[in-house]
């Protein structure tokens, strides 16, 4: 027989070590690069919302400038609101076909010159068409950008800590418009709230051409342009239907042809879409509960969350007599307490679990706004505005996070783009859709008065409403939504 020989290679100690270096060089480059990505994505995000808090303290300025009826001045958040949410899952899809970087340049660069756009409008519906554009360029970016996070940063710890980080630089987007606005209006002119997004928008652009790497899942599938006209006519009518209540009231013929014909082109949608060989939106989705539970609670959320700074900006300036700049000082404070709330969800999450949190943060945020009902047209900055701004604030940043994790948890990579889209567009027409509703509500019992005692009554009924839509949520997370384990990501329990 052959006598076998053993070959036995001795390496050096330097050697070793050469080799644990480079293993240390690339983790860590790979390390850095998983973080560049989260900082485009997370700079886009801030872009988006930045887009829809800014005009906030701004309203009061459009409207006298140029001549907005009180229908027109909300359809200045309605027209960005119904477009982001009505192209949202378009926009998600074309991210997973057509690549998510690509989407996310191509949205940003709509968001950017609609800003210009508006921003040099001298008609009512010129800006009104420049939030619409808006709207469409947001919805192309938003989703590219949860996407692009979830696509870099493996489940686990590591994607909470993300996703947190994502949601509280959305929620300092929040912060910095309130504020950005009030600087801007009072110092130069309401215009200004938008062209800032286009030195903004062209810095954002840059990084993520430089930054970010191309990902899509596309395999030869094309885009459910049937599907995207259904859903996004459908939302639109509904929510234009509701916003005709305020001047025409629920039983008008005109309203009920509107939300029949909204919830006739929603129900055609899914119609098409459990038939279509490659739908926008696969129903089975929603076969998993963390899935659609998640997105339930996101839009009652966020219908109740959304309107915090709408009526809070009113009735700092409408009521309180507060300057653009004062108010968006004086919402600061609540606007840092969401980042906290964000940051913090992911330490408690791994000890309560994802659901708990959640429960946890929409308690806390209804606690806010049954305290800010309370109102009154002679109150002070510290009970009116700071404290219960903060509660619900923070409450606001504790539910986001863990609910955002639950939605896109176990989504395959090539959905990556669409589950994103998914949790955004509850989200945000659930915000949209809750405006309109509590717009209807506080203009209801105002009742055409603009004194200062009027107008507060009728913010704080607003307050009350969203109080219980938020108690409603809470009771829906905790019969819908599968418990959550202990885990570092605070995914729901299998089996």
């Amino acid at each position: 027989m052959p006598e076998t020989m053993t070959v036995m290679v001795q390496t050096s100690p330097e050697s070793n070590t050469d080799t644990q270096d480079v293993h240390i060089s690339a983790t860590a480059a790979r390390a850095s690069r998983m973080w560049a990505v989260v900082f485009a994505a997370c700079a886009g995000q801030f872009l988006v919302v930045l887009d829809v808090s800014v005009v906030n303290t701004a309203l009061p300025s459009m409207r006298t400038d140029l001549g907005l009826s009180a229908v027109g001045l909300q359809w200045v958040v309605n027209a960005y609101s119904i477009a982001f949410a009505g192209f949202m899952l378009l926009g998600g899809r074309a991210g997973d076909l057509f690549g998510r970087k690509r989407m996310f340049l191509v949205g940003l660069g709509l968001v950017t010159a609609a800003s210009l756009a508006g921003g040099l409008a001298q008609e009512g519906w010129q800006l009104l068409a420049a939030r619409a554009g808006q709207g469409l360029g947001a919805a192309v970016l938003s989703p590219s950008t949860l996407a692009l996070l979830t696509s870099a940063v493996p489940e686990g710890a590591a994607r909470a800590r993300a996703i947190a980080t994502w949601t509280a630089v959305g929620a300092g987007g929040g912060a910095a418009g309130g504020l950005v606005g009030g600087v801007l209006t009072d110092s130069l002119s309401w215009r200004w709230t938008l062209l800032i997004n286009v030195p903004i928008g062209a810095l954002v652009m840059v990084l993520g051409a430089l930054w970010l790497t191309e990902s899509r899942a596309g395999n030869g599938r094309r885009l459910d342009l049937p599907g995207a006209v259904l859903v996004t006519g459908g939302l639109a009518t509904f929510a234009y239907g509701i916003v005709q209540t305020e001047q025409k009231g629920w039983t008008a013929p005109a309203t009920l042809v509107l939300l029949a014909a909204g919830l006739t082109l929603l129900g055609a949608f899914l119609a098409v879409e459990a038939r279509a060989k490659a739908p926008l939106m696969p129903l089975k989705l929603f076969r998993v509960r963390s899935v659609s539970a998640a997105n339930a609670a996101m839009f009652t959320n966020g219908s109740a969350m959304f309107c915090m700074w709408f009526f809070m900006t009113l009735y700092a300036q409408n009521v309180l007599d507060y300057s653009p700049l004062a108010a968006g000082l004086a919402l600061m404070p609540s606007s840092v307490s969401v980042i906290v709330g964000s940051k913090l969800a992911p330490r408690l999450m791994p000890v309560l679990g994802a659901r708990n949190v959640a429960v946890l943060g929409a308690l806390v945020a209804a606690a806010g706004f049954a305290w800010q009902s309370t109102m009154d047209a002679q109150g002070s900055y510290v009970t009116d505005i700071l404290l219960p701004g903060i509660l619900m604030m923070l409450g606001g940043g504790l539910a986001a996070t863990p609910l955002a994790a639950l939605a896109t948890a176990g989504a395959a990579p090539g959905d990556a783009g669409l589950v994103s889209g998914l949790i955004n567009t509850s989200r945000t027409m659930g915000g949209a859709l809750g405006l309109a509703v509590l717009s209807t509500v506080a203009a209801a019992r105002t009742g055409g008065a603009t004194d200062p005692e009027a107008l507060t009554a009728g913010y704080a009924l607003a307050f009350r409403t969203g109080t219980g839509v938020l108690l409603g949520g809470v009771v829906l997370m905790l019969l819908w939504m599968p418990a959550a384990d202990r885990s570092t990501d605070g995914r729901p329990s299998k089996g």
